[in-house]
């Protein structure tokens, strides 16, 4: 890579940072959204071969982050109900299904 363009270090980062943000919502639907959109977007700037429009995918990636992080607070603070999907065993204790995501 050239000079100026991210290093596979700083990429590699921001990976682990965004997808740990991604996890930490406490909504289903947007906890999968968003980590299988960071992953797109890494797979993408995986095989970004141009420094330039490389270096330009990386800062973007990096104000997503930043946005990523906020809502993922905000998320906590105001999740809902959890859904079936996330119940282990719905059939066995179906009174989980009531249980709030943010307790």
């Amino acid at each position: 890579m050239s000079a100026g363009a991210p290093s596979k270090q700083a990429i590699l980062s921001l990976y682990h940072n965004m997808l740990r943000s991604s996890q930490s919502y406490s909504s289903y639907n947007f906890r999968e959204y968003f980590v299988r959109r960071t992953k797109d977007t890494f797979r993408a700037m995986q095989e970004e071969q141009d420094p330039e429009r490389l270096r330009n995918m990386y800062s973007e990636a990096v104000k997503e982050s930043t946005v990523l992080k906020r809502g993922a607070i905000v998320n906590q603070l105001y999740g809902g109900w959890k859904l079936a999907v996330e119940v282990q065993n719905a059939e066995k204790e179906p009174e989980k299904i009531l249980e709030r995501s943010d307790s």
